[in-house]
């Protein structure tokens, strides 16, 4: 079987062209986000898979679990989906789609792990040297780890900066045994 990306990809770009063409880069972020936590859940994970259930029962219980919050075009989506048996590779599709989101506006998804709370001054900082570095617009978001005993870890897109005081021991370490 190939895999889910090489099979999402399709999906993904024609999304994305509707998207762009729609004006609706936003509604379709917050749809195929929506879609692909209720196709990630392991209830919904066992009944896409069942049998016994129609394409139209099916169709109609995950539109019905996305709620009213769901357009028609993703609705149609759904179908199309469970028609070709591909509902499963929403969650793939749904990456590849802000990827493609990302890419078109120019921006990019920065995480810095740290061992202490960031200020917003640091993060003003962090998103400046990004935006230099990377030319493009960044969103952060930050989170804490003690583990990390000083330093942070900045992560944005393929790119990490591992300025932690646990890797600057584990180097120097390595330094000394080698």
């Amino acid at each position: 079987m190939a895999e889910k990306s090489t099979i999402a990809r399709p999906y993904a770009q024609a999304i994305f062209d509707q998207a762009v063409a729609s004006k609706q880069l936003p509604k379709w972020s917050e749809n195929l986000a929506l879609a692909s936590l209720v196709a990630q859940d392991e209830g919904m994970r066992s009944v896409i898979g069942n049998p016994r259930l129609s394409d139209a029962q099916l169709i109609d219980l995950f539109v019905g679990v996305c709620g009213d919050n769901f357009d028609d075009a993703a609705k149609n989506l759904v179908k199309l989906l469970v028609e070709n048996g591909r509902l499963s590779v929403l969650p793939e599709i749904a990456s590849l789609y802000e990827e493609y989101r990302a890419e078109a506006e120019k921006t990019v998804k920065a995480e810095v792990v740290s061992a202490y709370p960031v200020t917003s001054a640091q993060q003003n900082s962090i998103k400046k040297a990004l935006k230099a570095r990377l030319g493009r617009e960044v969103e952060l978001v930050c989170t804490t780890d003690n583990s990390l005993v000083g330093g942070a870890i900045i992560r944005a897109g393929d790119m990490v900066i591992d300025g932690s005081v646990t890797a600057q021991l584990q180097k120097l370490s390595h330094a000394l045994t080698h």
